[in-house]
This record gives C-alpha cells, sequence and structure tokens, in this order.
C-alpha cells in the first residue's frame, strides 16, 4: 500500500526535524562529556555501569531534542489567518 504524496511529504518533513533535533542532541551530549560538565563524565565512566548510564543519557536528550524539532515542525505548518 503505498502512502499518498501529500502524506508522504509530510512524513519525510517531520523525519528531518527529527534528524535535526537528534544531531543537536548528541552534539550536546557529546560537549558535556567532553567538557565534564558539573563532573558528569567523571561520575559515568567511575562507574562500573557506565554503558547503561551513557545510554540513558543520550536516550533522555535524543527523546527531549527529537520531540522538541517535531513539536516546533508541527508549529511552523499552520496557515496565517487575517
Amino acid at each position: 500500500m503505498a502512502i499518498p504524496a501529500p502524506q508522504r511529504d509530510l512524513l519525510v518533513y517531520l523525519a528531518k526535524h527529527l534528524v535535526c533535533g537528534t544531531a543537536g542532541a548528541a552534539v550536546l551530549g557529546a560537549l558535556l562529556l567532553w567538557f565534564d560538565f558539573a563532573k558528569l563524565a567523571t561520575l559515568i565512566f567511575a562507574s562500573p555501569d557506565k554503558l547503561m548510564f551513557l545510554m540513558m543519557l543520550f536516550f533522555g536528550l535524543f527523546l527531549t531534542f527529537g520531540s522538541i524539532a517535531v513539536a516546533l515542525g508541527v508549529m511552523q505548518l499552520g496557515e496565517e489567518h487575517d
């Protein structure tokens, strides 16, 4: 079953916003670890469960920033009425 063109365009538009949001989250997460903000990297890498904590950090950032980017994309779809 093929997706109609208007719906496909909308999904591509929202997917682009999602990718931009997750890219921003990845950059922020990497910078938080690189600059050791609030000794976060020290705490994570000293823990025996470092992989779990890294996954939790990046999953939370991806979820938050991706959702915000998609919401901004949806809000930009509105039409202006005079």
